[in-house]
């Protein structure tokens, strides 16, 4: 998947990916998804973050994790 919509200006948000250079952090995103289960409710309060913005923001952060469970929480 190409991630388009996933930007990182060192100007700008300390140089935080974010989404379509917008102030909105990936690392926001995932928390948002947290927050908002619902997905329509999360897009009445975030207008601005489509879809698609959440699918990129999902695939960013799992390449970065790791399978094995860490040894302590």
């Amino acid at each position: 998947m190409k991630l388009d919509r996933i930007t990182s200006n060192p100007n700008g948000m300390n140089g935080q990916p974010c989404i379509r250079n917008l102030r909105l952090t990936v690392r926001r995103v995932i928390e948002l998804l947290a927050t908002y289960p619902n997905r329509e409710e999360l897009q009445q309060e975030f207008p601005e973050l489509e879809e698609e913005d959440i699918q990129q923001a999902l695939v960013f952060v799992s390449s970065y994790l790791d399978d094995r469970l860490p040894t302590k929480l």
